[in-house]
């Protein structure tokens, strides 16, 4: 059995069988969003049992072309047969260097969408720069892999750049790709905006959120939570601005925020800083139950200056690399044109090995 027990393979044929029939439900989409929530996750298992199933077919394929070679030995043809048994051989290496990274995606969230924010650090119009930048980094990679965004909040920069903005990435395992994207990035250029062209330092905050569902993956009591509306400060237009359509949700008893400013109606901010809120609180659990497993084995971090995850050095050479896994390239324009995966299945083997 490829990718895991019978046992496993058995659990996803049940599974994908019982959301094809919830799916074929009349009233299946009343709830638009859940509806699709449901037909990502049965894409995500169907395109599991798709490779699987090709892998098992391949893996025969190849049995009966060895077969047949071994019997025909010597004889006009055989080799055409070791040829065409050879292709065999690297398309089921292909698919079992896929089905290993299936194998990696085995956090609780890894099959969620994403909330993703962007911040820049210190530094004004530097870091703003670089937030940009970073934006269209990823928003290049989005494209590759055929996903899809949604801008749930934007302040754009006075000049040029972001002060910030939080997105939700929808897509197959959006969160356990981009989970390695969490942290700081550090960008080492000559300054566009430095007349005297003196070389800068800027850093950004990257934060990476599973989307979850309230009453699904968590539970909160409305009681915990206080809402405030206030006026937006963001792009939109006159209305957004001379209204307080703004909302600010606060979950007391954790002291987690989350807001959102962009769009015009005081409904749908608060319906998305819902889904950041929601995002966040899954995040602190996450965070909780780490420090506690780190706890009983002991281990211990330093916090100190340079804990950023990856730097990006345009000057006086080029290189990315990433300080966790130790992964780095010279061709930075490439990761900028978002490039990246090689960051993001590299931090895939790290996280599943304890780390000492």
């Amino acid at each position: 059995m490829i990718g895991g027990s019978r046992f496993d393979l058995d659990e996803k044929i049940k599974k994908a069988k019982l959301l094809e029939k919830k799916a074929a439900d009349p009233n299946f989409w009343n709830d638009s969003e859940a509806a699709a929530m449901t037909m990502q996750e049965l894409r995500q298992l169907k395109d599991k049992l798709a490779v699987n199933e090709r892998l098992k077919k391949t893996m025969e394929d190849w049995s009966i072309l060895l077969q047949m070679y071994k019997e025909l030995e010597d004889e006009e043809g055989s080799s055409e047969l070791l040829e065409e048994a050879e292709k065999l051989r690297l398309k089921a290496t292909s698919l079992l260097d896929k089905e290993e990274l299936f194998l990696l995606f085995k956090g609780r969230y890894d099959e969620k969408n994403v909330i993703m924010s962007i911040h820049p650090g210190a530094g004004g119009l530097e870091a703003q720069d670089w937030a940009g930048m970073l934006l269209r980094m990823y928003t290049r990679w989005i494209e590759k892999k055929g996903y899809s965004t949604e801008i749930l909040d934007l302040l754009p920069g006075e000049e040029a750049g972001l002060k910030s903005v939080t997105l939700l990435v929808k897509g197959e395992r959006a969160y356990g790709h981009l989970q390695a994207e969490n942290g700081i990035h550090r960008l080492v250029r000559i300054s566009p905006f430095d007349a005297g062209g003196r070389r800068h330092t800027s850093f950004v905050s990257v934060e990476i959120l599973p989307e979850v569902e309230e009453g699904v993956d968590l539970e909160v009591n409305p009681d915990d939570l206080r809402i405030d509306t206030f006026r937006s400060r963001g792009a939109g237009g006159q209305h957004v601005n001379t209204t307080d359509s703004a909302v600010r949700i606060t979950h007391l008893p954790s002291g987690v925020v989350a807001q959102c400013q962009n769009e015009r109606s005081q409904h749908s901010n608060k319906d998305r800083a819902m889904r950041i809120l929601l995002a966040k609180l899954a995040d602190l659990e996450q965070r909780r139950q780490k420090e506690q497993l780190q706890a009983l084995r002991g281990e211990q971090k330093e916090i100190a200056w340079g804990n950023q995850i990856r730097s990006y050095v345009f000057h006086p050479y080029s290189l990315v690399k990433d300080h966790r896994t130790g992964v780095e390239t010279g061709d930075i324009q490439s990761v900028m044109d978002g490039e990246i995966d090689r960051f993001l299945e590299a931090y895939l083997h790290y996280n599943a090995c304890p780390q000492p």
